[in-house]
């Protein structure tokens, strides 16, 4: 397998060769569609929000002047922007809700505390602000840095790091909440 240090090259022979963007697809293509799920809670529709990122990427992909890490960071700005669209043309927030909802009623009685739990946790993500939402998936869900994040972003990683504090401090009261409920 390439090493992620050949991505530089591989940018660059991309420009002219189909087959080396393809390799370079195929390298990026589960970190994508794994954020695309953390943050969808669906399955299919994070495989068509993902085949809708590397379109972008195929349409933009002559524009982009950067290194390895700049291109990955790119491709998660275009996964963000794909996501919060289709979160806002589709009103995905309560049908994802209530499909993890329900599958959480079909699992069996001895992982009953550990669905409910992860289901509040995700009511409780989506009621976020989409911002909020991404920094919180891309921090602990695809453990990105907070220079990395502020890259995807486009903001400064002081911004970054006071967003997140704040995020999950809106995330904190809004489990404890529901806790209080169940």
């Amino acid at each position: 397998m390439e090493n992620i240090a050949d991505d530089s090259q591989l940018i660059t022979e991309a420009r002219s060769n189909p087959a080396a963007f393809a390799r370079l697809y195929r390298r990026h293509y589960d970190a994508i569609f794994k954020y695309c799920v953390h943050r969808l809670f669906d399955r299919h529709t994070a495989e068509d929000a993902t085949s809708q990122v590397f379109l972008k990427v195929v349409e933009k992909f002559h524009s982009f002047n950067g290194n390895e890490r700049q291109f990955r960071n790119w491709l998660f700005k275009i996964a963000t922007n794909a996501i919060n669209e289709h979160l806002r043309k589709s009103g995905r927030q309560k049908a994802a809700l209530k499909v993890f909802v329900e599958q959480s009623n079909n699992n069996n009685r001895t992982s009953e505390d550990s669905a409910i739990k992860l289901a509040i946790l995700k009511q409780s993500m989506l009621t976020l602000k989409p911002r909020y939402q991404t920094i919180i998936t891309l921090r602990f869900f695809e453990n990105l840095k907070l220079t990395e994040i502020a890259d995807v972003l486009g903001s400064s990683p002081g911004t970054v790091r006071s967003q997140s504090a704040r995020a999950l401090a809106k995330l904190r009261k809004k489990i404890n909440a529901s806790n209080r409920r169940y």
